[in-house]
């Protein structure tokens, strides 16, 4: 039997679920045209996104993504983002938790490098 995934990755426009845990948006910028009652977040955690400069150098381009990752592991040692890295760390400690982003393609998003780094 396999445990279930206590990190998981979903695009902020898809509708909760009973099964999502804590609900964690994890975009440094508001997604567009989504209202926070719609969003049904537990937290924003913007201290953990990307810099500015990463995110537009990257933008979404798969063929960038594994560069992307590298250089975003480095970013998150920085002190403000190691600590909501920490952060999100006891959260998933405590429950199932789900981290939302607005990219079209959440599996080359940060949310999924920061779910490999905080699975068990």
């Amino acid at each position: 039997m396999t445990a279930r995934p206590k990190v998981q990755v979903r695009r902020v426009y898809e509708d909760p679920t009973a099964r999502d845990g804590a609900r964690v948006l994890v975009d440094g910028i508001w997604p567009r045209g989504i209202s926070k009652e719609k969003a049904d977040l537990d937290e924003w955690c913007k201290a953990v996104a990307p810099s500015t400069d990463l995110r537009k150098w990257y933008a979404h381009d798969p063929d960038r993504f594994e560069e992307f990752g590298r250089r975003y592991r480095s970013e998150l040692e920085e002190t403000e983002r190691a600590e909501a890295l920490s952060h999100l760390r006891d959260l998933a400690k405590e429950r199932k938790l789900t981290l939302l982003t607005a990219a079209k393609r959440s599996d080359i998003s940060q949310a999924t490098v920061l779910a490999d780094l905080l699975q068990p």
